[in-house]
């Protein structure tokens, strides 16, 4: 089995090809990523990877061309690859709209058109805007953002691929975190991780009653791997963990960080808030234990040099 991963080099792909280097009915795993993060981490230092079945292709997911050489030797396609923020970010409309609405469309008719058994994109919960009740898989999509917007127009490029043979799958992931070599110190809770062990002082905007849906990195690799070998409906489904507000996830913090300082930016204004059930359709398919907020990050601390 050829497996083909845009954005292998990210946050999401690094732990996602230590775990299919393992798996012996994959004889390839092509690595296709521009590197536009400055994301080495997966290429360098002490490496868990044992075999020579992976290999990097540096490349544009606009460059059709040369992906084209690459989806037709793939049998199964991890699309990862995305222009990334926070979820609620709203800055550089052309970037998104042109990497993740208009490169995903290119990428689907290149799919359409090759041997390709199974294909698994990547999208984010981000599509349904914002909510203060919970929501769940049949919410009606209204993103708020430029990049929930993106990645709500490349779901539609998807949705054309489950109306063919080719089994498709749309993952809206919640705001993942947690320790990995490829780390992302943009999303929320490893900002925060990162601002408490080193400047022991974190910021917040708003007053912190903001609520947010989360995700572990090793859940998520986890379920992305098993994916790969399961008969599971090929459809759309959310993969979100837990809710938690900002003041929830400081809380948490400061048992692990008795003396942590944080100041409150913007406290009069009132944040968007997005809730988001978890899809028991998918989370069987993790292999990974639950664990508390509080343990997750304790064992993300250790992970940190000094």
């Amino acid at each position: 089995m050829r497996i083909l991963i845009t954005g292998g080099a990210g946050y999401i792909g690094t732990e996602l090809v230590y775990l299919l280097e393992k798996e012996k009915a994959i004889s390839e795993i092509v690595v296709y990523d521009n590197l536009s993060r400055k994301n080495f981490n997966l290429l360098i230092g002490k490496s868990k990877l044992t075999s020579k079945k992976v290999r990097l292709v540096m490349g544009d997911l606009l460059d059709s061309r040369k992906l084209k050489t690459k989806v037709e030797k793939a049998d199964v396609v991890f699309h990862l690859a995305a222009k990334v923020t926070t979820p609620f970010a709203d800055y550089n409309p052309h970037e998104f709209d042109q990497t993740n609405n208009w490169g995903t469309a290119e990428f689907t008719y290149l799919i359409e058109n090759s041997k390709v058994s199974k294909f698994i994109y990547v999208s984010s919960v981000s599509v349904y805007g914002a909510s203060e009740k919970e929501l769940n898989i049949n919410a009606i999509p209204n993103p708020k953002t430029f990049y929930g917007i993106s990645k709500w127009n490349a779901e539609k490029h998807v949705q054309r691929l489950q109306n063919s043979k080719l089994d498709t799958y749309i993952l809206r992931l919640g705001n993942v975190y947690g320790y990995s070599k490829s780390m992302r110190f943009d999303s929320v809770i490893n900002k925060f991780m990162f601002e408490a062990n080193f400047k022991n002082h974190i910021r917040i905007h708003g007053d912190g009653n903001q609520m947010r849906s989360f995700i572990h990195i090793k859940k998520v690799s986890s379920l992305l791997k098993n994916l790969l070998f399961s008969n599971l409906q090929p459809n759309t489904y959310n993969l979100v963990e837990n809710n938690y507000s900002i003041n929830e996830i400081v809380d948490v913090l400061k048992q692990i960080y008795p003396d942590l300082e944080f100041t409150y930016l913007t406290q009069n204004m009132n944040m968007r808030s997005l809730k988001v059930s978890s899809d028991s359709r998918i989370n069987s398919l993790c292999e990974t234990k639950e664990s508390s907020l509080l343990d997750s990050l304790l064992e993300f601390k250790r992970e940190f040099s000094f």
